[in-house]
């Protein structure tokens, strides 16, 4: 099922957790020094990272062969997360605060990863720092400088992919909005979440993060 590839990609791709291989070439990993109001636009999105604690919002996920699907997207940091996609599909991939869960309806199957070892970690993580390991790739304004975009990579694996996060940006207060990602793995293969009706703030059970088996009657979470 391509759907289970996308998700996969979305969660467990990306190389920024992962163990980097031999460094590659100093000249291969320097990158132009961010200007002034690039640097404060990294700092600010950082920050409204860190500030933000849970989210709910419609997604639309966009493979790199333009299909897409929908559902529900829950975002509680540090360490939880689910996607829910709409019926007729049964997948789904949540994070419990140890692992990323994805499960594969029509395999009836499910794969695990630690958090740590995720593109997830990103997101996930106590406290987010675009830099250190990450290194920023681009940042680029679009609409009339209503949307921020920042584009980073593994600052030691740079050739392992990238993510690029996209914000809104309020005209008036300068308040960012997430409002969409895309990752591009090594092999150059897209994955996009868009999303839509964002709610921040709010009340979010930790039993809506559990993993529990579809097949069971009654549901055993983890």
């Amino acid at each position: 099922m391509f759907l289970a590839a996308t998700a996969l990609a979305l969660c467990l791709a990306g190389g920024f957790a992962m163990p980097a291989p031999a460094a590659t070439p100093k000249a291969a990993t320097q990158k132009p020094a961010l200007t002034a109001e690039a640097q404060a636009d990294v700092q600010a999105a950082e920050d409204y990272l860190n500030s933000l604690r849970t989210l709910k919002a419609r997604f639309v996920q966009t493979d790199n062969t333009g299909h897409q699907t929908a559902g529900d997207f829950l975002l509680k940091r540090p360490g939880r997360m689910r996607f829910a996609y709409d019926k007729p599909v049964n997948d789904f991939i949540v994070a419990d605060g140890t692992f990323v869960h994805y499960y594969d309806a029509r395999m009836q199957q499910q794969s695990s990863a630690p958090i740590s070892r995720t593109l997830a970690n990103f997101f996930l993580q106590q406290d987010i720092k675009i830099s250190g390991d990450i290194a920023v790739d681009d940042v680029r304004h679009e609409n009339d400088g209503s949307l921020l975009i920042i584009t980073v990579s593994q600052a030691k694996d740079p050739l392992s992919g990238n993510l690029s996060i996209a914000f809104d940006r309020d005209p008036g207060t300068g308040a960012l909005t997430l409002s969409r990602w895309r990752v591009v793995d090594p092999q150059g293969l897209i994955t996009e979440i868009t999303l839509a009706n964002v709610k921040t703030g709010i009340s979010l059970d930790n039993n809506l993060f559990h993993y529990y088996d579809p097949k069971r009657a009654k549901p055993r979470y983890n």
